[in-house]
């Protein structure tokens, strides 16, 4: 006699994961340690030197395996002032991704210069290289490649690319610190790496950005753009041409980091290769579990590649929906949900190039839209011109971010994805579709449905 199926708890049915899970999801991980670091940079009134922040700077850069690193306030001003030391300004163009969060790509217009999105992959979701060669001209200056969700970009081609038409390449490493390509660490294979360290992100630390690069000059040149104490050091500067500027930040920003940060990094980087070790592990134990089952494939690299996630930020799976009669991804993470998978959500970052912003916006006052304000042809790229990136958020589902190797509740969120895929066919009655409400603007506040 056949085994009868559960009944999935969106029908009815039990809950799959109904335990108390303790701090599984907990992150970042802060001991007393971290809060006596803080502490002590607050008792001693040194909030706004550099002392702690030049020390975690050297502990960092040895430990990615840079020449450079430079702290800042968050990575937002990290990846402009990446921008800027690469020569990026007016009339300039930088390709990049769309499937991004903003902050890799809007400070551009801060500088005069501006953006031509690229294609992803569809199965490493980052740019994809056979693409960004045609959208070169005459006004590209530099390809700006994000390692979405801990992925490697493929950057052998592209850095042949740069090579051959002498472009810069800025490494958004914001989701994949300690991520390898090839057994290379991310941010030390293009020009200059740079990332944010927010509170979600797999090095977290609060509100913080890291800027590294093994070149002197685009050292010097982001430095010049909004660290002028540092400036005043005789042995920082020694370009003669910005040596003559020394005393005032070129961009007019202020971005020295506050040092309770910069003590809680160093403390927080002192673990960081064994945490995330150990989310390695239970990730890929999650996955493993799975392997063969319709619908879902893990976003993953492949284990002989010498590629690595670090971190796992915001871990997803591809969706097949074909697989499963055509159920949609919000119906699949809704049946998720009722199981207790909390962090089903269909969909990531909207595509940046369907956004007013990117297409409409006259943001200063030039008279036309600041997308193309400084170019001498319309770049708006509006709905149909990056087909792959478009349609991928409805292939893609979010899945739970394990930060320890406990396999015992891993296995009740295994036991969640095979009982709603077993019942797929029982799901499709009241599904609706997917809606335009796959994804966000904002992964961490992505809308659950």
């Amino acid at each position: 006699m056949a085994e009868q199926k559960s009944k999935p708890a969106l029908l009815g049915g039990s809950k799959t994961v109904d335990i108390d899970y303790g701090d599984m999801f907990v992150w970042p991980i802060i001991t007393d340690e971290d809060r006596q670091a803080a502490i002590e940079v607050l008792n001693a009134g040194n909030m706004s030197g550099m002392d702690i922040s030049k020390k975690f700077e050297d502990e960092f850069k040895q430990w990615i395996g840079s020449k450079y690193a430079l702290t800042c306030p968050n990575g937002t001003s990290a990846l402009q002032e990446a921008m800027f030391a690469v020569g990026l300004g007016v009339g300039d163009e930088m390709i990049a991704p769309s499937m991004t969060y903003w902050a890799s790509v809007l400070q551009v217009y801060s500088l005069g210069a501006t953006v031509n999105f690229a294609e992803v992959d569809p199965e490493t979701l980052c740019i994809d290289p056979a693409d960004i060669e045609k959208r070169i001209t005459d006004r590209t200056k530099a390809i700006m490649v994000v390692h979405y969700l801990s992925s490697p970009c493929d950057m052998d081609p592209i850095m042949e690319i740069a090579k051959k038409h002498n472009l810069k390449v800025i490494e958004d490493v914001s989701h994949a610190q300690g991520s390898l390509y090839k057994g290379k660490q991310l941010g030390t294979i293009g020009h200059v790496g740079a990332m944010s360290m927010m509170t979600a992100k797999s090095f977290a630390i609060g509100e913080a950005g890291m800027l590294v690069t093994d070149d002197r000059g685009i050292y010097e040149r982001s430095i010049m753009f909004g660290h002028y104490l540092r400036q005043e050091d005789p042995d920082t500067i020694t370009d003669p041409q910005l040596k003559s500027q020394v005393g005032l930040p070129l961009g007019g920003y202020k971005n020295r980091l506050n040092q309770m940060t910069s003590a809680i990094g160093r403390v927080q980087l002192k673990y960081y290769p064994q945490r995330i070790a150990e989310i390695d592990k239970a990730m890929n134990y999650f996955w493993d579990q799975l392997e063969g089952l319709s619908g879902i494939r893990p976003q993953r690299p492949a284990k002989d590649s010498g590629h690595y996630k670090g971190g796992w930020y915001c871990p997803a799976g591809l969706y097949f929906p074909e697989q499963l009669g055509g159920l949609s991804a919000i119906r699949f993470c809704q049946a998720l949900q009722a199981e207790g998978v909390n962090d089903a959500i269909a969909g990531l970052n909207k595509p940046l190039h369907l956004h007013p912003v990117f297409n409409t916006v006259d943001i200063y006052g030039h008279g036309k839209a600041t997308r193309s304000a400084n170019s001498d042809r319309d770049l708006a790229q509006g709905e149909g011109s990056l087909p792959v990136t478009e349609a991928i958020s409805k292939r893609i589902v979010r899945i739970p971010h394990f930060k320890h190797y406990r396999p015992e509740i891993i296995d009740l969120y295994v036991a969640a994805y095979k009982k709603v895929i077993e019942n797929y066919q029982d799901l499709l009655a009241d599904d609706n579709g997917n809606d335009d409400e796959v994804g966000g603007w904002n992964l961490s506040h992505t809308k659950k449905k």
